[in-house]
């Protein structure tokens, strides 16, 4: 089931659907735990009926989106760059940015709760976006950092989105 945030009446010419989404953070260079952390939440993610949108490319961004879309949710890559081409084949809508890190703004303002796996600097300046914009986030094996709650699994970091978003049946 999609969780919807405002349909059109079916039987309009245009039918919109809005997903809520969550923001997965983590490094293009990853571990493999950090691999099968990451396709596990986004597997869960689209089990749950949120969209999932992160940066779109390599390692732990990979990971998610191949979970996600594997059990049927939607993805959407920030790419850096001006052209498609560096998204992940698991990314349905990429969205070249052509404006390098600075896209990481763009993945925090989007979502609604985040999840940091892993990471670097980029991750960090997610982080520090989310941390601005009062944006729940949850981390594993990240940066340690007043405000992003840890935890050690993916379905921990679920059950906290859930709890955190007062998510009930579709309703936000």
């Amino acid at each position: 089931m999609i969780h919807q945030r405002d349909v059109s009446l079916p039987n309009d010419p245009i039918f919109a659907i809005r997903l809520t989404l969550i923001a997965v953070f983590g490094g293009r260079d990853c571990s493999a735990a950090d691999y099968e952390n990451a396709g596990r939440l986004g597997q869960l993610i689209a089990e749950h009926g949120f969209g999932l949108i992160c940066g779109g490319r390599n390692g732990v961004m990979e990971a998610a989106c191949r979970g996600a879309a594997q059990a049927g949710g939607q993805t959407i890559g920030i790419l850096p760059d001006d052209s498609d081409e560096a998204a992940n084949p698991w990314v349905q809508i990429a969205i070249p940015s052509g404006i390098g890190i600075a896209r990481n703004s763009i993945i925090v303002r989007a979502c609604r709760a985040a999840v940091a796996i892993g990471g670097k600097y980029g991750t960090l300046s997610e982080i520090a976006y989310a941390l601005d914009l009062h944006i729940p986030i949850f981390g594993i094996g990240t940066w340690e950092i007043p405000g992003v709650r840890a935890v050690s699994t993916p379905e921990a970091a679920m059950a906290g989105i859930i709890e955190e978003l007062d998510w009930k049946s579709g309703q936000r």
